[in-house]
Parts: structure tokens; C-alpha cells; sequence
């Protein structure tokens, strides 16, 4: 398998210098991913993804991920809403295209205003699943048309809220272009799953890896509160059976990417330690 980090990188990808990659390449990490606000891809021109795709291949490093950013729901009832995202995920699909990226990240949003991962029950209605699957199938058509593999953040509050959902709604949309990210911490549910964690990541990583291109590493930590608290760790800090996880992602993508996120640049050193020293107990190789 393959590391790399969502970070440590300038706002702007157009201003990614040989030292931002020599810090990431430092800790082992052999690929880099960032975002760009879907309002601003229209200005960004196939020119200025080369260089950045040429300086990144120059370092010996990849872009495993690139990832578009918006706050439209990609089954508001609206359909004026709808193929206002749907432009901004195509143009963002054609920057993902010219910065030679394996994949393009985008997110479903929600029908809460609040943002995209606060939940709703107007998410979870079989009108909400058709429109989703409706605005999946225009995207996978651009998709397969710039030849970019799209991959869907999923999450426990959201409309592809489990592993059965995801695989139900992607072959609803039909497309092999059409996939989700395997971030395994997003899928656990209650307290039993945490603190059974090698269980629950057997049954995540069997129904999602075949429909996954790109995984994000990271731990979980239950936090005090009236309520439950399930709360992202450093990989290797918390309670999950990091090991497993790997392991398992590694035996169904052998030359796919990990990638460390939500971090504060000064905690992936530790981080990436964490990584690697479990792959080396573990025997998982990476490259």
C-alpha cells in the first residue's frame, strides 16, 4: 500500500512549492491531496494544473486525491440547485483531469442548512435516494467522459449513512467511474462497535472495498458528554484496531493510497510514525 497526507500544503494548490513536498516526503509519505472551492475552479486555468502536476512528479510524489468544495446538496429538492453543484463538480472533475489526480473528491451534502455532514431526516427519505442517484448519474457521465474516478465522502450522518447504503446507492448509479472513499472511522455507529472495532472493520471494509479507490487513516477517540461522542484520533492514538485496517486494505488494494487528514500540521509528524510502525508489526508493506 501507499501513504500520503491531505495537508500541509498551501490554500491555494497553485502555490505548492518543492518545499511543501520535501516536508511531506520527509515523513515517508509518498503522495499529497488537497481541496479547491468549487466557486473558484472556473478560474483556474490547464496551464496552472500542469505545473502543479509537473512539480508534484518532479518530487517523485503523487496526487491520490483532489477535492472540490461546496455547500449545495446534491439532492435539494431544487433543481435549480442541483445543476448549479453538478457545474461546479464538472468543471472540478476537468481541474482533477489536468492535475493528473487518481481521484476527485466530492461530498452528497445534506437538506440541513447547517452544512453538509449535520444530519436531517429529509436525507433519509426514498425521494432524497432517487434524486441523489439522479444527480450521481450526470456526474459519473462526466466522470467517465474525462476518464477521472470520482470518489464520495460518506458518513454515518449523511444520506450514504452505512456501507450498505453506499454499495446499494453505487450500483444504483451504474458506473465504475462512480466510487467511495474508504474512511472507515465514519462508519462506526455506537459503543460496541468502537470498543469491538477488529469486528465491525471486517464487515466495513467487506462490503466497501470493492467499491473504494482512495482510504483516509485515522483513529477514534469516545469523548465525555450527556450524549454519545465518537471523535477522530491520530492513527494509533485511539481505540481502533489500526492494524486490521490496514491490513485489510492492503490485501484489496496493494498499490492504493491511505491518507492522513484533519490534523494540524505540527501533529502529522506523529502520525505518520504511528503509520508506519503498526505497518512494520504488522508486516504490511508500503511503498
Amino acid at each position: 500500500m501507499r501513504l500520503g497526507v491531505v495537508g500541509m500544503l498551501p490554500p491555494d494548490f497553485r502555490e505548492i512549492s518543492d518545499q511543501h513536498l520535501a516536508a511531506i516526503k520527509a515523513l515517508n509519505l509518498t503522495g499529497t491531496a488537497f481541496h479547491a472551492p468549487g466557486e473558484k475552479l472556473s478560474a483556474i486555468t490547464a496551464a496552472e494544473c500542469h505545473k502543479v502536476r509537473d512539480t508534484i512528479a518532479a518530487a517523485g510524489m503523487e496526487l491520490p486525491q483532489f477535492g472540490i468544495g461546496f455547500s449545495e446538496c446534491l439532492f435539494d429538492p431544487n433543481p435549480a440547485v442541483r445543476d448549479q453543484v453538478v457545474g461546479k463538480i464538472e468543471r472540478g472533475i476537468e481541474v482533477a483531469r489536468d492535475l493528473a489526480a487518481h481521484t476527485c473528491l466530492i461530498r452528497t451534502g445534506s437538506r440541513n442548512p447547517a452544512g453538509s455532514y449535520s444530519p436531517s431526516r429529509h436525507n433519509l427519505t426514498p425521494e432524497a435516494r432517487a434524486l441523489l442517484v439522479e444527480t450521481l448519474k450526470r456526474v459519473a457521465a462526466k466522470a467517465e467522459s474525462e476518464g477521472v474516478t470520482v470518489v464520495i465522502e460518506t458518513h454515518l450522518l449523511t444520506i450514504m449513512g452505512s456501507p450498505e447504503i453506499n454499495r446499494d446507492v453505487l450500483q444504483a448509479v451504474g458506473s465504475e467511474r462512480m466510487t467511495v472513499v474508504m474512511d472507515y472511522v465514519n462508519h462506526f455507529q455506537n459503543l460496541d462497535q468502537v470498543y469491538n472495532s477488529t469486528e465491525r472493520l471486517q464487515h466495513i471494509f467487506e462490503i466497501m472495498n470493492p467499491i473504494s479507490s482512495v482510504g483516509h487513516c485515522k483513529d477514534i477517540k469516545l469523548s465525555p458528554g450527556l450524549v454519545l461522542h465518537i471523535d477522530e484520533e491520530i492513527p494509533g492514538d485511539g481505540e481502533l484496531d489500526v492494524a486490521t485496517a490496514l491490513k485489510l486494505w492492503h490485501d484489496a488494494h496493494p498499490d492504493g493510497y491511505m491518507l492522513l487528514e484533519h490534523l494540524p500540521n505540527e501533529k502529522y509528524p506523529r502520525a505518520a510514525a504511528n503509520v508506519h510502525r503498526i505497518l512494520a508489526e504488522a508486516g504490511i508493506p508500503v511503498h
